[in-house]
């Protein structure tokens, strides 16, 4: 097959899969082989407590070269030490509580970049579903069409999607309220061909009207 041929190439070059240039097709056949190096990386650097404060070590230097002389990819260097004491001091998940405590001991959190950097890199995104009483957030491809995004919810949503309501949380944050952003004409009702983008809140409308039919194997083939 051409692609394997074109992977082996890579391969006995040095050069990983995910810089090479695919089409589409290639790149869906590609998803179902699970190839390590067709994978993103983001490079993790764990340095000392006392070095990631003074943002010195010797190490990161080369660490970088040989980083960019094998693939390249994003380097974040962070102390898991630091990082502990931090989450001892501040003893909660909210960013803004765990920032006021690594400033207090003298250097940024990278919790947060670290996980930013990984949703990016693996193309991820985030829409909201809300009623009265929850909010939920769903994680989805970025490119994920509303009739896929609503399938992550449950299947039925995707087989009888019908549209999307949809509203940006930005938007909302600004407007106050949803009647708000309705009044500024910014809910929008969105159709099948709609790429769900990060932050949207949405409400799905859907009908499933009858079962998928069901074939029994053992049962005689008709004539």
């Amino acid at each position: 097959m051409v692609i394997l041929d074109k992977v082996t190439e890579m391969l006995n070059n040095n050069k990983p899969i995910r810089d090479g240039e695919w089409a589409p097709k290639e790149i869906d056949f590609l998803n179902q082989q699970l190839f390590m190096t067709a994978k993103p990386v983001v490079y993790l650097v764990n340095i000392g407590y006392e070095e990631y404060k003074k943002k010195k070590n010797k190490y990161l230097p080369k660490i970088a070269e040989w980083i960019k002389a094998n693939g390249g990819g994003p380097m974040i260097p962070f102390s898991a030490e630091f990082e502990k004491e931090v989450m001892s001091i501040a003893q909660s998940l909210d960013k803004t509580i765990r920032d006021k405590a690594a400033e207090e001991l003298g250097a940024p959190s990278m919790i947060a970049k670290i996980v930013a950097s990984g949703y990016n890199h693996l193309r991820l995104i985030h829409y909201f579903t809300a009623g009265e009483d929850e909010v939920k957030c769903w994680t989805i491809r970025d490119g994920t069409k509303a009739p896929g995004a609503a399938g992550v919810i449950h299947t039925d949503f995707e087989r009888g999607f019908i549209c999307a309501e949809v509203m940006a949380y930005d938007d909302l944050v600004r407007e106050g309220s949803e009647a708000n952003v309705r009044a500024e004409g910014l809910y929008h009702q969105k159709g099948k061909d709609y790429e769900v983008k990060d932050g949207d809140i949405i409400f799905f409308k859907f009908n499933v009207t009858a079962q998928p039919k069901k074939v029994d194997k053992d049962a005689p083939a008709k004539k």
